[in-house]
């Protein structure tokens, strides 16, 4: 079974920036697509970005394009979600997470391997 671990996540204010982590232990995150979502309180799961694995194709919501840069590190085995100008309302717990092959719509359905999460506060 893998296990996903996010880190990188804390207490910004408006504006600032943070780079979330998503590496496993024992396997290569190569042959999966990654994703990215968070859950606010109250609030339904969304997906935030995703990174196919030739790298090429990255989808975003709509909600943090232009902000967010999702990447990956082969040699580190690492994905990487930069965010920048970050809002109040980027608040949640990031997961991150493995699928086949990317889509725009982001169903969770379609991703089998999740983190435990991290928690990112955009406050002043």
């Amino acid at each position: 079974q893998m296990q996903l671990v996010e880190s990188g996540g804390g207490l910004v204010q408006p504006g600032g920036s943070l780079r979330l982590s998503c590496a496993t232990s024992g396997s290569t995150l190569d042959v999966y697509a990654i994703g990215w979502f968070r859950q606010a309180p109250g609030k339904e799961r969304e997906g935030v970005s995703c990174i196919d694995t030739s790298d090429r194709n990255s989808y975003y919501a709509n909600s943090v394009k232009g902000r967010f840069t999702i990447s990956r590190d082969k040699a580190q085995n690492t994905v990487y979600l930069q965010m920048n100008s970050l809002k109040p309302e980027d608040t949640a717990v990031y997961y991150c997470a493995t699928t086949i092959i990317c889509s725009a719509s982001f169903y969770s359905q379609l991703y089998d391997y999740w983190g435990q999460g991290i928690q990112v506060t955009v406050s002043s």
